[in-house]
Parts: C-alpha cells; structure tokens; sequence
C-alpha cells in the first residue's frame, strides 16, 4: 500500500513538472499559422476568444475553412495566442486570470475552478460560447487582390 502511495505521489510530481514545463515554453505568436510568413497585427481573425494574427488577409479565410488545423499546429508549436475573452464560457461570469486552461492552441479564462472542471467534461460545448466565432460576412466574401500568394509556401 505505501509503495502504491509513493509511486502515486511521484507520478503526480512528474506529471506537474511536464505541466509547469510546457506552460513555460509557451511563446507569443511571430509567424501566421496558414503560410508561415511574418503577422502583421492589422490582419487578424477573432475566433473562440482567440486573436489569430495573419500575414496577409487571404489568410483570415483560409484559416476559417479549418481552424481545427491551424489550432493544432498553434498548439504543437507551443504559442500562445492573445486572448479576447471578457466572461466566462460556462457561467457568463467575469474571468479569472489565474484559472485558465489550455486547449488545442486555445488559453480559456474562467471565473472559478468550478467553470473550468465543466469545460473539461464538454469543451466543444463552451468553445461556441466564445467571442469572435461567427465568420464576418466581409472575411467571406474576400478576394486576393494585390496579394501574390503563391510566394508563401502553405503549411
């Protein structure tokens, strides 16, 4: 029993170096997560209380065909991305910044551990909550014009 204990205990701290570890490698957002190339901060997308900086604005509807896929290589590229949340997805509250949690490229504010327990159980749920989720009727009908594309290489 007390071996079980102690291979409990250790597991835990291992478990919350690995937390701790990734949380500190977390690095602000420098390249656009659809072509690669330098952001520029006026070319922005605004989606589940995430702001996705872009190179150019092509990009902000190339990233709304597939967010899942931009999100997924924000998160394994370990960035961290500026948060335009103002309440709580679960309960509407205003946010905490110390409770929070990261998922798939996305940091989400709560207002108490409570909310944050409940966005574990159903995330996609309280994603859709999130401000800036809805595609701006401007961003769909964008066209390209003036911008060669085909330089960036997509990633």
């Amino acid at each position: 029993m007390k071996s079980l204990m102690l291979l409990t205990a250790a597991l835990a701290l291992l478990f919350a170096g690995f937390v701790f570890a990734d949380e500190a490698e977390l690095k602000p957002q420098t390249t656009c997560p659809v072509m690669g190339g330098k952001i520029d901060t006026n070319s922005y997308t605004d989606y589940q209380g995430q702001r996705i900086y872009h190179c150019c604005d092509a990009c902000k509807t190339t990233f709304l065909k597939d967010p899942e896929k931009y999100f997924k290589k924000i998160a394994e590229d370990s960035v961290i991305l500026e948060n335009i949340q103002k309440t709580c997805p679960v309960m509407g509250g205003k946010i905490d910044k110390d409770v929070y949690t990261d998922y798939n490229g996305r940091r989400v504010y709560f207002c108490c551990a409570s909310c944050k327990k409940k966005f574990a159980k159903e995330p996609e749920k309280y994603l859709n909550k999130l401000p800036g989720k809805n595609l701006n009727k401007d961003e769909e009908s964008m066209e390209m014009k003036g911008h060669k594309h085909k330089e960036h290489k997509q990633q």
